[in-house]
């Protein structure tokens, strides 16, 4: 049994790391995005490599409220994104295997489930946006899938609704013994 419990420290610190990278990551790329559009007021050329190639300076140049409107939902999701995974991180950080449930867990797991339905509305709001866009200017910019959203966040809801379940189960059998 103990070998279980050694293996499952170790996933759990493995998965810790891989959540703060990806943590880290989406903030650096966020940064990057508002850098380079920010550049991008004082040096019109830096909007056709946004960020990794990503190319808005036909936005930019046809009208500047369409291009900070589309740069500002892209932003919006990216620190979203990265509030989830920093909230994963502090679940991370106070699951114990000795006592799973914690009332604590339970309330971030639900908060997550809400930023990742707050994430699916903006990214439904971005993809009409990008849509109202085509039909504007003529050209496509990219809108991502927001289906995951939704669905990730019902079941992290549900696993919520299941954490605090276990968090009542978890006090009657403290009080019961």
């Amino acid at each position: 049994m103990k070998l279980k419990t050694t293996n499952t420290r170790q996933i759990l610190s493995v998965m810790q790391i891989i959540t703060w990278i990806a943590y880290i990551g989406l903030c650096i790329k966020t940064g990057a995005i508002l850098i380079s559009f920010g550049v991008s007021f004082v040096n019109p050329e830096a909007a056709k490599n946004l960020y990794k190639g990503l190319n808005l300076d036909s936005l930019r140049q046809a009208n500047v409220t369409y291009y900070v409107s589309l740069v500002s939902f892209m932003v919006i999701i990216l620190m979203m994104k990265a509030h989830v995974f920093y909230l994963v991180t502090k679940i991370l950080s106070k699951i114990t295997l000795a006592n799973p449930f914690k009332m604590e867990v339970a309330k971030i797991l639900e908060q997550i489930s809400y930023v990742l339905l707050g994430t699916w509305i903006v990214g439904m709001l971005s993809n009409a946006y990008t849509s109202w866009l085509l039909k504007r200017t003529g050209e496509v910019f990219e809108s991502g899938s927001t289906d995951d959203f939704l669905f990730m966040a019902g079941l992290v809801f549900i696993i919520s609704q299941v954490f605090k379940r276990g968090v009542e189960i978890q006090t009657e059998n403290e009080l019961t013994v």
